[in-house]
């Protein structure tokens, strides 16, 4: 008796207490999807219970896959390639610059009228009252989000859950400033992604340029919010709330970028950034394509991409970059999956996909060009504005 007694004790002494939470995951499209991935992966292993929340139309989010963590599906009334095309339609509206603005206005009202349905499909089928009431029932401790999945924090604001919101940045630091509360003096702290020669030291004629940047951001971000929004949210809530009421009660903002990339700024203690979490120590390459970089010799590499929404160019916009690319002495890998260009030269060459994280562990790396989304919401925005008056 007394040994099993002991023997009781001396396991129950090797035992380590531990805390584990309930996460619910709604992750945004393509590299934001990514992103995300890394701190999903991170809470699971932590042993933390992670859900990630999917819409049956999510282009990117490869929900049959076999997982570590646990995916949960909910129907929307549209189809995966109709949400594919809609955020290729916006690429290829952007890029259409031989356009008159004419016919500019008439394409991207059509691609934001179809975005105008993915947002409220989407949001019918994240509120859903089954799917609330099994949400409910789960007993989440903690919301994960990216606001690119429409809802996310009126789902937060349903489930009375704390929320964390995943994000690299808006124009002007709109929601941070207005929702975030995050302080941004116009005199010092550039409106972001709107003109590159402005700085955190501008002169009178800068500063005011800044501030009508910040006004007209800010007019365009608040129209959007309350034609797009803010009455959808009042008539779910069944009271006044705006976008900004519920953005605004995130717990932390995780910004997906480094801090000395940013200007000097003050900034608020649940403003964290977490710039490279999924970076990873690099692998071997396929062998053809370490055959091709080490063929670099001392000139080095160069590796080419337009992100992951960008499938297709205009065989003349394709054949430009060839060309150019064409004209320097660096072997290039080019991330592209349409039509080859016919002006495409032996110095480059075009890949579907390319294991961007193992090249940039190659010494021979020179520079890497990664096309932003930033500038598309710049249009984005602006027409969301006309497609309000006009």
């Amino acid at each position: 008796l007394n040994v099993t007694w002991l023997t009781k004790v001396l396991l129950l002494s090797r035992c380590e207490s531990s805390l584990s939470g309930k996460v619910l995951v709604l992750p945004g499209e393509y590299s934001h999807w990514q992103n995300m991935r890394a701190i999903v992966e991170e809470l699971v292993d932590r042993n933390h219970n992670v859900t990630v929340l999917v819409h049956t139309a999510s282009p990117t989010v490869k929900r049959s896959q076999q997982e570590r963590f646990e995916y949960m599906v909910f129907k929307v009334n549209m189809e995966q390639e109709d949400a594919q095309h809609l955020w290729q339609s916006f690429i290829a509206a952007w890029m259409s610059y031989d356009s008159t603005m004419f016919q500019k206005v008439s394409l991207y009202w059509n691609v934001l009228s179809g975005f105008m349905i993915y947002v409220k499909e989407v949001c019918y089928g994240i509120l859903n009252e089954q799917l609330i009431t099994l949400l409910k029932e789960s007993h989440y401790d903690v919301i994960f989000y990216d606001p690119m999945m429409p809802c996310s924090d009126l789902l937060a604001e349903t489930l009375g859950v704390p929320h964390v919101v995943s994000l690299r940045l808006t124009l002007a630091y709109y929601y941070e400033r207005m929702c975030g509360q995050m302080p941004a003096p116009p005199s010092y702290v550039p409106a972001v992604a709107s003109q590159a020669h402005l700085t955190d030291h501008m002169d009178f004629t800068e500063r005011l340029e800044n501030m009508l940047l910040y006004i007209a951001h800010t007019a365009i971000f608040r129209l959007q919010s309350m034609f797009m929004f803010d009455r959808h949210y009042t008539k779910i809530m069944g009271r006044p709330t705006t976008l900004c009421d519920t953005v605004g009660k995130a717990d932390i903002w995780l910004i997906r970028s480094y801090w000395d990339f940013e200007y000097p700024r003050p900034f608020l203690p649940n403003f964290k950034f977490v710039g490279g979490l999924h970076c990873k120590p690099a692998k071997p390459l396929p062998k053809a394509m370490e055959e091709f970089v080490q063929s670099s010799g001392v000139d080095g590499i160069v590796v080419f991409s337009l992100g992951s929404m960008v499938k297709n160019l205009t065989k003349e916009r394709a054949n430009t970059i060839a060309s150019a690319l064409g004209q320097i002495p660096q072997k290039v890998l080019w991330r592209y999956s349409g039509e080859k260009p016919d002006t495409l030269t032996p110095n480059t060459r075009m890949y579907d996909w390319i294991p961007q994280n193992d090249l940039l562990g190659k010494e021979r790396i020179l520079y890497i060009y990664i096309y932003i989304y930033i500038y598309i919401y710049i249009y984005i925005y602006i027409y969301i504005y006309i497609y309000i008056y006009i």
